[in-house]
């Protein structure tokens, strides 16, 4: 042991413990959906979710003695943000998994910076394609195609539960770097604009859910399993979670704590295969590798050459558009 290597082997115990229960509340999201829809509507799951995320978050609001935004320019964008990055997303995760396992649903969220990349680039413009994200996003799309098993033939629940929760990630797609161009360069903290948006896609979903899936039953109606659940997706994944992503950050930097979202699935198919039973076919797992193979190469992870589009995180790291807009808006991953 080096005088040098002391303090990084000191650091590392610091914020280890808390990167990896990180990746244990988001990956276990897929199971608490998986029960949740066990005797919820995905609407009203998704919405009882929110509504606990939003109480919790404005709750640490009041404790830090933070406020939410005032400016309407800001709640007008975070509708939009709400919408894609929040209420469908999560809706359609919960529709997803009426037909697919819990541990697929969880690679499917993996793949949500291939999506990001090509609308930051062709449509929001906030990016430039450079060839390593090009030879990324290539390999990502191979990878997913891997996951469907596309040569086995398409149709049937099973396919398009899966294209549903694909349509997840692409939700996030379009909020992620919408979020990064009109919402991120505000001087309003993550925790506010988190609370914000969790606040307006409460309110969507409110007006939503009982025209599409009629009036929510009474919390006291559900089962305590499915009432644990809708709890922990929302106090624990959004509420806790955010604090400790944001203690991560100072701890590691932005670009170390981003890469919980690679061991996010990781854990999404061990909770699943040991809480519900539930397996793989060898394609999945195989295609799932591909695709964060191709994230990595994507976000400069593998071979990384600082790029031009690339801005400057806490402590001096590098980090992409995902990371950047997760880091100032406390982006929920599933």
């Amino acid at each position: 042991m080096t005088v040098d290597s002391t303090p990084d082997r000191a650091a590392l115990r610091s914020w280890l413990p808390g990167f990896l229960a990180l990746a244990a509340i988001w990956g276990s999201s897929f199971l608490f959906i998986k029960i949740g829809i066990g005797e919820l509507h995905p609407l009203h799951l998704t919405l009882y979710r929110v509504g606990a995320g939003a109480v919790t978050l404005l709750v640490v609001l009041v404790v830090l003695r933070d406020r939410l935004p005032a400016e309407p320019r800001v709640w007008a964008h975070l509708t939009v943000v709400a919408a894609f990055g929040v209420a469908v997303p999560f809706t359609l995760f919960g529709y997803g998994e009426q037909r697919v396992e819990s541990l697929l649903a969880g690679i499917w969220n993996a793949t949500t910076p291939l999506i990001v990349l090509p609308l930051a680039v062709l449509v929001f413009r906030t990016e430039r394609l450079t060839a390593r994200r090009a030879v990324g996003m290539t390999l990502g799309f191979a990878g997913v195609l891997v996951v469907l098993g596309v040569w086995q033939g398409v149709g049937g629940a099973h396919f398009t539960g899966q294209l549903m929760c694909l349509g997840a990630a692409a939700c996030y797609g379009v909020a992620i770097p919408y979020q990064k161009k009109y919402v991120a360069g505000s001087a309003h903290s993550g925790l506010s604009l988190s609370a914000a948006q969790l606040l307006v896609a409460t309110a969507q979903l409110a007006v939503v859910a009982p025209l599409v899936a009629g009036a929510p039953p009474t919390p006291t109606s559900l089962s305590a399993e499915v009432l644990a659940s809708v709890l922990a997706l929302g106090a624990l994944g959004t509420g806790l979670a955010f604090v400790i992503n944001l203690r991560n950050i100072r701890l590691a930097g932005a670009s170390t704590a981003s890469t919980v979202t690679y061991l996010v699935p990781v854990f999404a198919v061990l909770i699943g295969a040991l809480a519900l039973d539930e397996r793989l076919t060898w394609h999945q797992p195989v295609g799932a590798l591909v695709v964060l193979f191709g994230v990595a190469v994507s976000q400069g992870l593998i071979g990384r050459r600082p790029a031009p589009a690339d801005v400057a995180g806490p402590a001096g790291r590098r980090e992409s558009t995902v990371q950047k807009v997760r880091r100032q808006a406390g982006q929920p991953v599933a």
